[in-house]
């Protein structure tokens, strides 16, 4: 829980804001109190989010979704907003940890605890289903241990039994280690693969390691398809109903009431000793708000907080931007930040955008984002990178669009990505030259700004041979292979730019894990299509943010 900071609103619909709970992949959530003083988690949707149709989508899809499963396993919905922005939900606020946070901090639980809380959460699940709906994301990360037992919470992509899968081409729902086999290879959901996750889950808690172990995406999906789940020194009654929780055949699994049943469990999981104090492992007070922040009564207009301003304008005006593609076939040239086009100079001859006040002042009052600590040395995956461009159809060359925004703006970025042998190609079949810089210099920087890219190919890729693996339709959900991150704040503070750095795809790129090279970066022949890259802002090797996406065609 944080205190909140001078952007954050005061007030969401008639509810307090009170702190900063954490941040989702579709926006911020806040702990809020009603006007009858209760307490809520509000998870707003964030504006760039809400110009996606199918992310808004995906969000109304949640609010009915928790609007429906009405039970004592789940936060229960309060109040939402779904008629114009900021698109927000309230549910009710339950304290504790989250038992991946509970993994960390206590270890491996003790059989007699695993069976009790197998047991509740099967009825969790159980509770769920006859509402029908599929989880689809049940894992650690989604599970608070409450004091009175399990809550499952995130129905983000949560769906009715009856309905179509709503995931984008090439990719599977959920998270590696914990989406079954079957979503896997042919995007088959079912109630099933929510007891897949539910063993997966299980064994996390009875062994404290992932449950098919580390390392890259597209090996710890591999091993769920063709490996064996991890139970080594589990209890062998608990391993045996793991094992068969996790079958590759779904028709094998037994149903939640049927692992109930196995569980025989005797006592509350409330009154286990090891899941009490588990259970207010964080409690924590409500940081102090900035402040007075009076309660509003219910109607109430909404006050904006100090300084306060639409990100609605902002996320317009970039959007405008990463969609300038410089004239001539073969290079994709942009501005992130720039509010117009022209015809300057280029690095290496390729085209570049312009703002329409080309003077170094005219940058100065928007500062790039600064980094800090030591120059780090490699960046590497350490969540789903949902990303993925995609080329419009009937553009001209280069032009596409990205499935996510950026998720921090960088003002007068500038990048291009052209074919190395010959820049007027419309498909890349060799090597790739990729180009940035910021544009102006800005004394207010101070601190240096490194930046990595990340290019992507549209698969999974198998170690071994270099190319997809076969039999899998798991899109990239890694950040692919990496550069060295650069420091590219402009050494002359009252001039212009940066010279642009220039890396070539695929000599000065890996994948990097544990701090350690783990693949060499493959041929674009080897995984044909759309190919997707990232310019990441790094403060250290695990921590990054996305300032602006792109990609090409491969051949």
């Amino acid at each position: 829980m944080e205190t909140l900071r001078p952007q954050d609103p005061t007030h969401i619909g008639a509810h307090t804001v009170l702190a900063r709970l954490g941040a989702g992949g579709m926006g911020q959530v806040y702990l809020g109190r009603s006007p009858g003083g209760r307490q809520l988690a509000i998870k707003v949707i964030r504006e760039d989010f809400a110009e996606s149709a199918e992310a808004l989508s995906r969000f109304r899809r949640e609010v009915e979704t928790v609007r429906a499963v009405r039970s004592a396993y789940t936060a229960n919905l309060i109040d939402a907003s779904l008629e114009a922005t900021p698109y927000w939900l309230a549910t009710e606020y339950v304290p504790g940890p989250t038992l991946v946070q509970a993994i960390a901090e206590a270890g491996p639980f003790p059989s007699d605890t695993c069976f009790r809380l197998f047991a509740a959460l099967a009825e969790a699940l159980a509770h769920v289903h006859l509402h029908g709906v599929t989880h689809r994301d049940l894992k650690p990360h989604n599970v608070i241990l409450s004091s009175v037992g399990p809550k499952l919470i995130d129905f983000g992509i949560a769906r009715g039994t009856g309905q179509a899968a709503f995931t984008q081409a090439g990719t599977a729902p959920g998270t590696p280690g914990f989406t079954a086999p079957e979503v896997i290879t042919r995007n088959d959901v079912s109630t099933a693969a929510d007891v897949f996750a539910l063993g997966a889950t299980m064994a996390a808690v009875a062994t404290g390691r992932p449950p098919y172990g580390e390392g890259a995406m597209e090996s710890v999906t591999y091993r769920v398809v063709h490996g064996e789940i991890d139970v080594e020194g589990v209890e062998p009654r608990l391993a045996a109903l793991i094992r068969e929780c996790v079958a590759g055949d779904p028709g094998r699994r037994p149903d939640p009431a049927g692992i109930i049943a196995r569980c025989a469990v005797t006592s509350s999981l409330a009154d286990d000793p090891v899941y009490r104090p588990l259970a207010g492992l964080r409690a924590e007070s409500v940081p102090p708000v900035r402040g007075y922040v009076p309660t509003l009564a219910p109607g109430a207009p909404q006050a904006q907080p100090q300084g306060h301003r639409s990100r609605r304008t902002v996320w317009i005006a970039v959007a405008v931007a990463v969609a300038s593609v410089a004239a001539g076939a073969g290079i994709a040239t942009q501005v992130v930040g720039d509010q117009g086009r022209g015809n300057g100079a280029s690095p290496k001859g390729t085209g570049e955008a312009r703002p329409a006040s080309a003077s170094p002042s005219a940058a100065t009052a928007a500062a790039p984002p600064s980094g800090f600590g030591k120059e780090p040395g490699y960046i590497e995956t350490t969540a789903p990178v949902r990303d993925f461009w995609t080329p419009k159809e009937g553009a001209g060359h280069g032009e596409g669009s990205c499935a996510l925004p950026a998720e921090e703006r960088a003002e007068q970025f500038q990048f291009s990505i052209a074919d190395a042998a010959d820049p007027a190609v419309t498909e890349m079949s060799g090597k790739v030259k990729i180009s940035f810089r910021f544009k102006y210099a800005n004394a207010a920087t101070g601190k240096p700004y490194y930046l990595a890219v990340a290019v992507k190919p549209p698969h999974e890729i198998d170690r071994e041979t270099g190319k997809p693996f076969e039999g899998l339709v798991q899109g990239n959900l890694g950040l692919g292979y990496t550069s060295k991150p650069v420091n590219i704040i402009p050494k002359d503070p009252g001039g212009y730019g940066s010279d642009f750095v220039e890396l070539t795809y695929p000599d000065d790129f890996q994948q990097m894990f544990r701090g350690k090279p783990y693949s060499a970066a493959i041929p674009l022949s080897n995984d044909p299509g759309n190919w997707t890259v990232l310019f990441q802002h790094v403060k250290s090797a695990k921590e990054y943010t996305s300032i602006a996406c792109h990609g090409f065609v491969a051949k």
